[in-house]
Formats: C-alpha cells, sequence, structure tokens
C-alpha cells in the first residue's frame, strides 16, 4: 500500500509554495524562465504580478497567468494520491539534481523521499529487453543496493522494470515521464504501487498529465541529474537511453555501459558508447570502482581503443565522441533563445564548420529542444 493520502502538508492557497507552483504552471514558463523570473522579482508573487506585462511587451497581448483554481485541483490531487511537493531549497531536495542546467525547480514525491539523501546510481535501457539484457540488470541493481546505491530508473518496460525490482528492497526511484500518479506502462502499475510503498516516484510533471513523447528526454534529464553514474544496459544506436547518456555528459556524470554482439541491434548504442569513450561494466564491482574512485567531473576519457596501435609520426585523428557533442550541443543552446535565428548566423557566431554544427542541429531538433519555424530560422522550445 501507497502512504496514506494524510500524511503530507499541501501548501494552501496563498502559501509561498502555491505561488511558486503556481509560476512554473503558467504559459511559457519552463525551468529557465522560472528561475530568471524569480531572480528578477525577488518572489513568485511578485514574478506572477510582473508577468502579464512582461508577455505584453514582447507583443503577447492575450496573456494570463495560471488560474488559482487549475493549482488548487492539483494540489487536491496530490493529497489524494498521497503525493508530496519538493522545492528546490527544502531539506528533502536532492541538491545534486541542481548540477543539471535546466534543473526542475519542483518535484512531486510518492514513497521513502529520504533516499535521496542516499548516493544513487541510474540504470537504464532498452524496453524491448533480450533475457541476458533482463539478467544482467538484475544482478547489477541487486548488487548495487546491496553495496548502498540507490538505483534510479524511469519505470519503462524491460531494463527499467527489472531494475527497479531487482532493487525494491535495497533502494530504487521511478523518475515518470507523467504525473507522478499516472502509471505508464499500466503493465507495471503493481511495480509502481510497491516503488511508491518501499521506495520512491518522482516527476516534475502536473499531477493527472499523461505522457507523450516529447517528455521522456525532460524525464531523462531528471534521471541523470539524480544519479553519480547512468549505466546502459542494452540501447539501440538511437534511443531514448543515449539521451540519457548525454544528459550525464552534460552534468558531468560518468556514463559505463554493458557491451554486447555486435550483430544485436539492442546492443548498437551500448558499444557505440563504449568506442567513444563510456566504461565498459561487466559487474557492479565495476561500477563501484568508477564511483569509488574518480571524482564527479571525470577526466577526458580515451575516444580509441587501447589496442589500435597508432604509428608514432601519425598522431590520431581526433573522433567527436559524446563529451565533445555534448559541449557543442551546450553551445547551440546558450547561443539560441525564443526569438528565431538564421542557421548561417548561428554557425558563423559558433566559429564552427556547417558539416560539424548541422547534424548537432539536427539531433536537438529531435529531441524538441530547438525548432526550425519558416525560411529555415531556429529558436529553444524554452
Amino acid at each position: 500500500m501507497e502512504r496514506s493520502p494524510t500524511t503530507h502538508h499541501i501548501p494552501p492557497q496563498g502559501a509561498p509554495k502555491f505561488h511558486h507552483l503556481r509560476l512554473l504552471r503558467s504559459r511559457r514558463v519552463g525551468p529557465a524562465t522560472y528561475r530568471r523570473l524569480l531572480a528578477e522579482h525577488g518572489t513568485a508573487r511578485a514574478a506572477l504580478d510582473a508577468l502579464p506585462d512582461i508577455a505584453a511587451a514582447v507583443g503577447v497581448s492575450d496573456y494570463s497567468i495560471c488560474p488559482e483554481g487549475v493549482v488548487a485541483a492539483e494540489l487536491k490531487a496530490a493529497q489524494k494520491a498521497g503525493a508530496r511537493l519538493l522545492m528546490q531549497g527544502d531539506p528533502d531536495w536532492p541538491a545534486v539534481i541542481d548540477d543539471l542546467p535546466d534543473a526542475p525547480p519542483l518535484l512531486w514525491a510518492i514513497g521513502q523521499v529520504e533516499l535521496l539523501k542516499r548516493p544513487m546510481i541510474a540504470m537504464v535501457g532498452a524496453r524491448n529487453a533480450s533475457s541476458l539484457g533482463t539478467r544482467m540488470a538484475k544482478a547489477l541493481a541487486a548488487d548495487l543496493t546491496a553495496a548502498g546505491f540507490v538505483v534510479v530508473s524511469g519505470l519503462a518496460r524491460g531494463i527499467d522494470a527489472a531494475a527497479h525490482h531487482a532493487a525494491l528492497q535495497g533502494g530504487t526511484v521511478a523518475v515518470q515521464a507523467g504525473g507522478v500518479d499516472v502509471v505508464y506502462p499500466q503493465e507495471n502499475s503493481a511495480l509502481a504501487q510497491q516503488i511508491g510503498a518501499q521506495g520512491l516516484r518522482l516527476s516534475e510533471m502536473p499531477m493527472g498529465l499523461h505522457p507523450q513523447a516529447r517528455h521522456f528526454p525532460a524525464r531523462n534529464r531528471i534521471i541523470a541529474g539524480l544519479s553519480r553514474a547512468v549505466v546502459i544496459v542494452e540501447a539501440a544506436a538511437k534511443s531514448g537511453s543515449l539521451i540519457t547518456a548525454r544528459n550525464a555528459l552534460d552534468a558531468n556524470r560518468d556514463v559505463l555501459a554493458v557491451p554486447g554482439h555486435p550483430f544485436d541491434a539492442r546492443a548498437a548504442g551500448c558499444n557505440m558508447l563504449i568506442r567513444d569513450g563510456a566504461t565498459l561494466i561487466r559487474s557492479a564491482a565495476d561500477v563501484i570502482e568508477v564511483v569509488g574512485t574518480l571524482p564527479c567531473v571525470a577526466p577526458e576519457l580515451p575516444l580509441q581503443m587501447p589496442d589500435r596501435p597508432q604509428a608514432p609520426d601519425h598522431p590520431p585523428k581526433p573522433l567527436r565522441g559524446l563529451r565533445e557533442t555534448a559541449a557543442l550541443h551546450n553551445l547551440i543552446l546558450n547561443r539560441l533563445g525564443v526569438s528565431p535565428m538564421a542557421e548561417d548566423q548561428l554557425i558563423r557566431d559558433l566559429g564552427g564548420a556547417a558539416p560539424v554544427v548541422t547534424p548537432a542541429l539536427v539531433d536537438l531538433e529531435l529531441e524538441g529542444l530547438i525548432a526550425r519555424s519558416a525560411g529555415g530560422l531556429l529558436s529553444r522550445t524554452n
């Protein structure tokens, strides 16, 4: 059974957390805008008062802030679900997540929030996991929790579910793409209930929100941000697990991967990560060695396998690995704003070559982080 709805204090209308939630739920206010408004106006209440004028100044004449009734309904739904609202600065807030450039300011939680004080390791992978992949995930999760770590994953089918199941007794956190009270996929309903009772479920999304495709990359960044390292067990060449790996690099986390057979498409992403410098993992002991001996900001890892000798008078040609790609993505996102910008101008500002920048733009567009409008103009989506 999940915790009783009456065990958590829900902020009343007019309380500071009520205003903070209302600000974050207002139209066109994402984590970055939320923080900028608080910095400029001091309090959430003052930021809410200023929002209509700010919107009008940029040409939005019909702007209205989130109605109080919407926030009150969300708080009522949270009380019914037994969810607790965590805000940045609270004693139970996981400060480690603040390393993310777009860290969530608020999180809904169901379960044992004290797990957030323990060291966490993320484990993600394929939804259509193989038998060997599932066994590996279970073994890693069980051994890591036995060593005192909390296993974080995304409550998806396949590798995620296997990791959660194996880590239930030792400690597991499920980060959800929709509302914390909405279980997806439905086949994991019983698992979600167990996690709510023995572990912890988290979400930055409004209560009752059913997840859509664009919500999963946002969830993945939280999984990476909570964790000291991210372990990829099985992943296709183009998968959400690789987005999580990129998020981990953005937050200076270690990326670890379990190798697989070259003919298995489910192992292609892991093998690519290892080729590009991720640490090869065979057991929980390998994970613990990395996390226990390397600082959070890890040194650059070699991008080529050590058994590929190079002639001393011909230095190896540098490959564009995950760290370089993550750095380029950050540069692009820092340059772009909500005002559209021409692609060729962006490339000139970055001082890069079009063959290098253009693929990164495609990646960010597919992830929903930038949008392309008429005339090829680019802008950030939040």
